[in-house]
């Protein structure tokens, strides 16, 4: 159906975990169709999510089945899970087995290291065109759902396949998880292609990865900014890899020196690199760069990708017509979601973004009619490439210390301003573990007062963030 599996030679591996096991295209869809026969149709599944064969194809058989998942980093605060489970009461989970205790339901089917529960949650009604649902905070737990239909899912990944190029013969390392729009979006436009999908969780500084990613025989590998700048840490671009077709970036913007030196290895080595955007609202990405232009274009994300369209618009929300010229990012396609759920209720609701989505970051456009972001006007970040709300951030961290705070940053690290006397060490600790980030990507500071205008509005300006990015530069 929407990845076509029907249509792949069945015995021809479509996925490989870190365990080393292999399913073929036939196995999947097996899969799926034992699966639709243990839950009825147009339930919500919660996925507690892993980069495994299990995982992924749960996933595939609850589209398949037409009942909608929402996907979940199995690893996700128990408290910010406990708030999900309560406001969208999934009939359905579909978790690792070693996950099965942590939950109240009832074992109907196990297989492939999941087992699939049935919880005391009652069946409701919900959207027919409601295909998917994936989280809009990345870690934070926000309750705020994006809600996908099945045009979105299928216009995307046909279409992210075909302008990479992706063919049977490709095999495709995914180390981006799954319950993260480009990860996902990574593995689906594989298997629309009916190429391999090596699925792995293991962390890209370890000896593990790069046994997988040489022996596997990767031909392509699609990362956020921070696998490029691990990859540079390791000197990856000293040396060729030669089955090693394509190299691809998403997930917030590469510095330009890292942009053009990833740019430069492929250009060396004769492989192509894929400069991408896109959000969670896009169905992953909605442009991308014509390799043949990454050297010309450093920094860019190109343009729209093929059926969608982009424009800008001045602060009045009148469209630039000027071939150059400065405003906020709209794209309009068929991959744009349906809109946002925060309730139960909400899954009910038909399309309401109607094919137009207004992105929140400034863009700039070259005489070449080329895209380059130079700001956002939406208060979230891209750490690691996972997108974190700062007001949900400062929401988190007034509630559990009872403090005056405000959080600011770029896509490298988070400002948090504190007031009081709390602990700064065990504010960055709770927000990490929070967010599932490093320490590293928060840096605090204590001020007197945070600055507000008459009506309690935090003003940010005043925070000094121009001062604040500066300093870091220089450090």
């Amino acid at each position: 159906m929407f990845l076509a599996i029907e249509n792949k030679p069945k015995d021809k591996t479509a996925l490989v975990d870190d365990t080393l096991s292999k399913f073929t295209y036939g196995d999947l869809k097996e899969f799926a169709i034992e699966f639709s026969g243990k839950l009825d149709k147009r339930n919500i599944v919660f996925i507690m999510s892993t980069n495994t064969i299990g995982a992924v194809a749960g996933f595939y058989s609850c589209i398949e089945n037409k009942s909608v998942p929402l996907l979940l980093s199995m690893d996700m605060d128990s408290q910010l899970l406990e708030k999900l489970m309560g406001i969208y009461q999934p009939p359905y989970i579909w978790c690792p087995l070693k996950m099965r205790n942590r939950f109240n339901g009832t074992c109907i089917w196990e297989k492939q290291e999941y087992c699939l529960l049935k919880t005391t949650y009652p069946k409701y009604e919900i959207h027919e065109e409601l295909s998917l649902l994936m989280t809009t905070s990345g870690s934070t737990g926000s309750p705020k759902l994006v809600r996908h239909s099945y045009k979105n899912l299928y216009f995307s990944y046909k279409t992210v396949s075909e302008f990479f190029g992706f063919t049977s013969k490709d095999n495709g390392l995914v180390h981006l998880p799954m319950q993260y729009t480009m990860g996902l979006s990574v593995i689906c436009s594989h298997l629309y292609a009916g190429a391999k999908v090596t699925l792995t969780d293991y962390n890209l500084m370890s000896v593990e990865f790069w046994n997988r990613f040489k022996k596997e025989g990767i031909t392509d590998f699609t990362g956020v900014p921070f696998s490029y700048e691990v990859f540079d840490k390791l000197h990856f671009f000293r040396n060729d890899l030669p089955g090693l077709r394509i190299l691809a970036e998403g997930g917030g913007r590469l510095d330009d020196w890292l942009y053009r030196k990833v740019a430069e290895y492929a250009d060396t080595y004769g492989k192509q690199f894929f400069a991408t955007f896109g959000t969670t609202e896009t169905t992953a990405r909605l442009a991308y760069l014509n390799p043949e232009m990454a050297l010309d274009k450093i920094g860019s994300i190109g343009k729209a990708m093929p059926g969608g369209e982009l424009f800008l618009l001045d602060e009045n929300g009148n469209e630039v017509r000027t071939a150059e010229g400065e405003g906020e990012l709209v794209y309009a396609g068929a991959n744009v979601t349906m809109g946002y759920a925060e309730c139960k209720r909400d899954l009910l609701k038909g399309d309401e973004l109607r094919g137009i989505y207004m992105t929140g970051d400034i863009a700039k456009r070259d005489k070449d009619g080329y895209y380059y972001i130079v700001g956002r006007i939406a208060r979230f970040l891209k750490l690691y490439g996972l997108r974190v709300s700062l007001d949900q951030c400062e929401r988190m961290l007034r509630e559990n210390f009872q403090i005056d705070c405000a959080c600011i940053g770029n896509d490298k690290y988070m400002q948090i301003f504190l007031t009081g006397e709390e602990d700064e060490n065990k504010i960055i600790g709770y927000i990490s573990e929070k967010t599932h980030l490093p320490r590293e990507c928060f840096k605090s500071q204590r001020i007197d007062k945070i600055p507000r205008n008459d009506t309690g509005k935090i003003l940010y300006k005043d925070l000094g963030v121009g001062q604040w990015d500066i300093r870091r530069k220089q450090n």
